[in-house]
């Protein structure tokens, strides 16, 4: 199944939101970087979070064809990669995000809109 861009954007925004990661941010870097066409960053609370938010990550995406080719820092969980090749995701524990600052270093991509749902959900 091919799955554009912009829906995968969403889907790992989605995905993010719906585990309790925060201050979610994607970027275009089309043109501006040679790694990747889209970065998104994200929080988690404390490292099993960001490491929990990272595994659900890899396994909806897989649901929709996309494979990640390469994860790193799910040992640790202060700082998790996922890459997707076109998008690579970065999942920070708060402090380490604001120490490395990545959206400094990507200050030139444009900030991409994302469709989040954020109606909560009735259990039934």
């Amino acid at each position: 199944m091919e799955i554009t861009e912009k829906k995968l954007l969403n889907k790992i925004a989605q995905v993010i939101y719906d585990r309790k990661g925060q201050n979610i941010l994607a970027l275009d870097l089309k043109g501006v970087s040679a790694i990747t066409d889209y970065v998104v960053i994200a929080e988690g609370n404390v490292d099993r979070h960001v490491v929990a938010i990272a595994k659900q990550l890899i396994e909806e995406v897989e649901k929709i064809g996309e494979k990640a080719v390469f994860v790193e820092g799910l040992g640790t969980g202060d700082w998790v990669v996922i890459d997707l090749i076109g998008t690579m995701i970065h999942l920070f524990m708060p402090g380490l995000r604001e120490k490395y600052r990545l959206e400094q270093l990507y200050h030139e991509g444009k900030v991409v809109d994302l469709e989040i749902d954020v109606a909560e959900k009735m259990e039934k």
